[in-house]
């Protein structure tokens, strides 16, 4: 449903790229934005910005507290980390995106000021999307992840060996490079590249997919529905590791145990008018691409 509202007051950027094209474009959106009348603060990440701009970087805090919504100029990863830092905490997120896939980030460089003004007009969609958490036994942080968590050896080609419940019922026992554990967002990242399907982000359900296992019988997704309660026990002396979208990494040994689920805050992204997911698929993932010449 696309969502009519007025003019925004205040908007955010914050970026995590390197690209060499972020503080330009930075620089186009915050002209754009004041030029319409909106106040525009940015965080330390895009901190080259204050001297040519004479306007200080904000804190987190600020950011929070003030902005109607935050733009996240970069690639999915630039995506992920202001999901984590400013979608858990309420704010809504539209992508600028500078990278290669991009299935987060919808506007590219060249339609910045067309589709924004769009959006600053309340022609847009919003789309909801579930963290995962996950939480070891005996400790008391809790890790968040957009796309997925994931149990690994950190070695090529080292088994680990882990045991897998739902729901508090047993499922396998399984030897593997490891185990990836994915929202419907995760579904187009890192599952997607080990053979896990492709999953609307409407849907609500959690995909578990085998890393390499060493039994042919456990090679396929499992697919459960997103109030499933997961718990991973780890076995045998090797050596794993627990990271969220690629980000964490933290040291697991023998006995810890892990539990996942879908977690208390949601993300709501901004998506421009003609958003459509299965054009996304097709324009980058190479679907149909021998129709579309005929």
């Amino acid at each position: 449903m696309v969502t009519k509202k007025n003019k925004f007051s205040h908007i955010s950027l914050s970026t995590s790229s390197k690209d060499n094209r972020v503080i330009a474009i930075a620089t186009q959106i915050y002209e754009i934005l004041s030029n319409a009348d909106i106040k525009v603060s940015f965080d330390k990440s895009l901190v080259s910005l204050e001297k040519n701009l004479k306007v200080k970087a904000r804190s987190e805090n600020y950011i929070v507290k003030k902005a109607e919504f935050l733009i996240a100029i970069g690639g999915d990863g630039t995506m992920l980390n202001s999901s984590r830092r400013y979608g858990s905490q309420g704010i809504p997120i539209l992508g600028i995106n500078l990278g290669k896939v991009g299935f987060l980030t919808d506007i590219s460089p060249n339609e910045i000021t067309t589709r924004l003004l769009e959006v600053l007009k309340g022609d847009f969609t919003k789309d909801k999307r579930s963290f995962l958490e996950a939480t070891i036994k005996g400790k008391k942080d809790t890790y968040l992840a957009l796309n997925e968590i994931v149990i690994h050896s950190g070695a090529i080609a080292q088994l680990i060996q882990f045991n897998l419940y739902i729901n508090d019922r047993f499922v396998y026992r399984q030897n593997a490079d490891g185990l990836i554990v994915s929202s419907p967002s995760g579904s187009t990242a890192y599952s997607l590249s080990g053979g896990g399907p492709i999953v609307l982000p409407s849907v609500k359900a959690i995909t578990l997919l085998p890393m390499f296992p060493h039994s042919l019988l456990n090679t396929s997704p499992l697919v459960v529905n997103d109030n499933s309660k997961i718990r991973i026990e780890m076995l045998g002396k090797s050596k794993a590791v627990l990271s969220m979208d690629s980000h964490n990494s933290i040291k697991l040994k023998e006995r810890d145990i892990i539990d996942v689920s879908i977690g208390k805050s949601v993300l709501t992204l901004i998506h421009p008018p003609g958003h459509d997911f299965y054009e996304a698929c097709r324009n980058k993932l190479g679907w149909s691409a021998d129709h579309t010449k005929n």
